[in-house]
């Protein structure tokens, strides 16, 4: 099994160097590091104006939220047992051919992610921290405990969303009831006590008081839900087969407006009867955000509730906005190859089909406006959001193309993403939070959206298509 390890650790390196470069992929932990030091010269000034206690609820919400949304194992499980990644030959598909069970292969599998995303996230987080303490007059045990509780914090959001999603695979109806009993869980204790459940994460109990017994009650969590996730997962389509009526015309009817509809009408319908569409709308959108939301309300001593409205519009509007690499995870240009069809179109394509999902974000905000007792605000949280969804899908587009889930640890494209949106981000908020009916004005992000995607589509059409 060690060796087994070694060589996914090996495979993972090969696969990501040959696609941008070692160098580049190299740099990205350094990219994270850097900005963690950097950012760390700027603690002093925070204080002044943030209590410790949100900043440190705010950094781990963040890891929180990370694993969250790279824990959904149960779903990309099957894609890398069933070698569901065009022409990359997995070592998790040995199962098939080597006398390694599926759960053994799987195992390692999960384990190597576990490491590669500590790597790349928490480890150069930290150390950053660690570099710059010295200088900006924090205790050298900070770092290491700050770490520990990123790294618990990261391990609680992943095995929560890998066992819900090991269980989906299984049956749908437990998954949705057991997060509907945390949602009403969580909601009425919210009413009868008025206090927020976010506030009792563990990880940050353990940040601001460190207790051994805490720490064994966090692992021993992560533990039993890792383990019970991989006893669940299951390489093979367990559900009964279905038989589908043709729906590539009526919806390609319904799509007409659009400039590729039968390309728009095929992306949808793979995402309605692959599960996809269900499985990615609960285990990247709402529940990310519905702990978000969670996390955000407990800044309201700090900043006004509408403020922190419209913030959590933006936050809407970009994870919205990983909406446009549901459709291309799984979808290479290579299968297009051999047909009359321009990477131009098929960015098109997926932009028509994303414009879709966006009533997704549209009546998961208006709910929030109305529970929140916000209605008022309604219609400049959802004009944000959206704006910030395309305005983010425009950088995604022309930075990555038809590539976002592979292109994203290129450390040029994420220095650029980040810097984009942050500055984005900063202005409407600014704005938002001075005059709430001024956020309007973000739907002027629509012309550099456009600029960037008609850069985008010039780019990539003139480049050839890398198959991963």
């Amino acid at each position: 099994m060690r060796k087994l390890f070694r060589y996914m650790i090996k495979e993972e390196w090969r696969l990501h160097s040959s696609m941008f470069g070692s160098l580049s992929f190299a740099l990205f932990p350094f990219m994270i590091g850097g900005m963690a030091f950097m950012g760390s010269f700027l603690l002093p000034f925070i204080r002044r104006s943030l209590p410790p206690g949100n900043l440190s609820l705010i950094l781990h919400s963040n890891y929180l939220l990370l694993g969250f949304m790279v824990g959904a194992f149960g779903l990309l499980g099957n894609e890398a047992m069933n070698r569901r990644f065009g022409q990359a030959s997995l070592i998790a598909y040995a199962a098939r051919t080597l006398p390694v069970s599926d759960r053994a292969i799987f195992t390692i599998f999960v384990l190597k992610d576990l490491v590669y995303y500590f790597i790349l996230w928490v480890l150069p987080f930290s150390l950053g921290f660690l570099l710059a303490s010295p200088f900006i007059g924090v205790p050298l045990y900070l770092p290491f405990l700050l770490s520990l509780t990123l790294t618990i914090s990261f391990l609680s959001g992943l095995s929560l969303v890998f066992f819900l999603s090991s269980l989906y695979s299984r049956t749908h109806a437990g998954v949705l009831a057991i997060i509907g009993i945390l949602i009403l869980g969580f909601a009425g204790y919210s009413m009868v006590t008025g206090d927020n459940p976010a506030q009792f994460f563990p990880p940050v109990a353990l940040f601001q008081d460190f207790s051994l017994p805490i720490l064994g009650v966090n692992l021993i969590g992560i533990g039993i839900l890792g383990a019970v996730a991989i006893m669940l997962f299951t390489p093979e389509n367990i559900s009964a087969s279905r038989q589908y009526r043709d729906q590539i015309l009526p919806l390609s009817r319904m799509l007409s407006r659009f400039p590729t509809p039968a390309l728009s009408a095929k992306d949808l319908i793979d995402l309605y009867r692959s599960g996809s569409a269900i499985g990615q709308t609960l285990f990247s959108f709402l529940i990310p955000l519905l702990v978000i939301w969670f996390f955000l309300t407990l800044t309201n001593d700090y900043l006004p509730e509408r403020n922190v409205l419209f913030l959590y519009a933006m936050t809407t509007g970009i994870i919205a906005s990983t909406m446009y690499t549901w459709l291309t995870a799984f979808d290479s240009f290579a299968s297009y190859a051999c047909l009359p069809v321009s990477v131009k179109t098929m960015i098109i394509s997926k932009i028509a089909s994303f414009t879709v999902l966006q009533v997704i974000p549209v009546v998961f905000l208006a709910i929030i406006c109305v529970l929140s007792g916000q209605a008022a605000f309604m219609v400049p949280v959802i004009v944000l959001a959206i704006s910030t969804s395309y305005f983010t899908l425009a950088v995604t587009v022309w930075l990555a193309g038809l590539s976002p889930n592979v292109l994203v640890y290129d450390v040029k494209v994420m220095v650029r993403y980040f810097f984009l949106i942050g500055m984005v981000t900063a202005i409407f908020s600014s704005i938002a939070f001075a005059d709430p009916w001024a956020s309007l004005s973000s739907v002027i992000l629509a012309v550099p959206a456009w600029f960037l995607i008609r850069l985008g589509c010039r780019k990539w059409e003139m480049q050839e298509q890398a198959v991963y």
